[in-house]
């Protein structure tokens, strides 16, 4: 599934390559910031971590998502199903940087050309020193399609829900009894 940049299809449809790490936020674009308490402690922080960047907690929330088996890695593509039946609509991303770190593990990915909107999203789970263990997502986007453009407000308002969503997923996948 991946493959070098190579097509327009296959090329970020915005600028600001890697701006969900730096503040503020780039301007002319919807900014979100959201995060969720997921609980505490490493194994909290751990178990999250991994259904993070396995993309098991995008997949709970209910997206179909189509990506390499494993953890994430930079230069892989994602797609992203988006809707449902007749109304799906895929989503083509680019992950262009991960976290690996002892209190910090997630993910950014940027949209590639065709998506429904433009711009970067960044999912992270951290850990604070005194061991509480939160998901956090940063984004910056606009509508990149004459259906995301006609959505007007209704899109950012969706783009929160789905952050508060994927946030009480990871709780609960992160936090649930193991397997006996």
């Amino acid at each position: 599934m991946t493959r070098l940049l190579s097509t327009d299809r296959d090329t970020l449809s915005y600028p600001e390559r890697g701006a969900t790490e730096r503040r503020p936020l780039p301007a002319g674009y919807h900014h979100l910031h959201h995060r969720t308490r997921i609980g505490h402690g490493p194994a909290v922080f751990a178990a999250a971590g991994a259904a993070l960047t396995t993309f098991r907690a995008h997949r709970a929330s209910g997206m179909r998502v189509l990506a390499e088996p494993g953890a994430v890695r930079p230069g892989a593509r994602v797609t992203v199903g988006i809707g449902f039946g007749p109304l799906r609509v895929d989503a083509r991303c680019l992950i262009l940087r991960t976290a690996y770190e002892s209190a910090r593990v997630g993910f950014a990915y940027g949209t590639l050309t065709g998506h429904p909107e433009s711009g970067e999203e960044s999912f992270m789970v951290l850990m604070d020193p005194d061991g509480t263990v939160w998901f956090e997502v940063t984004a910056f986007s606009r509508p990149a399609r004459w259906y995301t453009r006609l959505g007007g407000p209704v899109v950012p308002f969706l783009q929160l829900n789905y952050a508060r969503l994927l946030g009480r997923t990871l709780r609960r996948l992160a936090t649930a009894a193991p397997a006996a």
